[in-house]
């Protein structure tokens, strides 16, 4: 699967279904750069388990609002549309697995 890309519009379409990590980020933000090879990682190694959706925080601030998010990157793992987890900061891929796995 690849990483998808949200928006306000239509982040519930994009999170309503099964796990998803949801990395809320912007691109001037140093450590969302570090992030991404690591989210790409992981997008390989979980395969169809895990959905990875982005969501730009500067472009999309309702739903960033929503979720309280005050610092970035903040990572949030859904399950079937329901937050079940939230992770703040930059996290190696074995915490960011750990942390999906639990809703697996």
């Amino acid at each position: 699967m690849a990483i998808t890309h949200a928006t306000d519009q239509n982040f519930t379409a994009e999170t309503n279904e099964g796990v998803v990590l949801v990395d809320f980020w912007a691109p001037w933000c140093g450590p969302c750069k570090m992030i991404a090879p690591v989210l790409e990682e992981l997008d390989s190694d979980m395969g169809d388990k895990v959905k990875i959706v982005k969501l730009d925080v500067d472009e999309n601030q309702e739903t960033a609002g929503k979720f309280g998010v005050m610092s970035i990157p903040t990572l949030l793992v859904m399950k079937d549309g329901e937050q079940v987890d939230k992770i703040v900061g930059f996290q190696p891929k074995e915490a960011l697995a750990e942390a999906l796995n639990k809703h697996l």
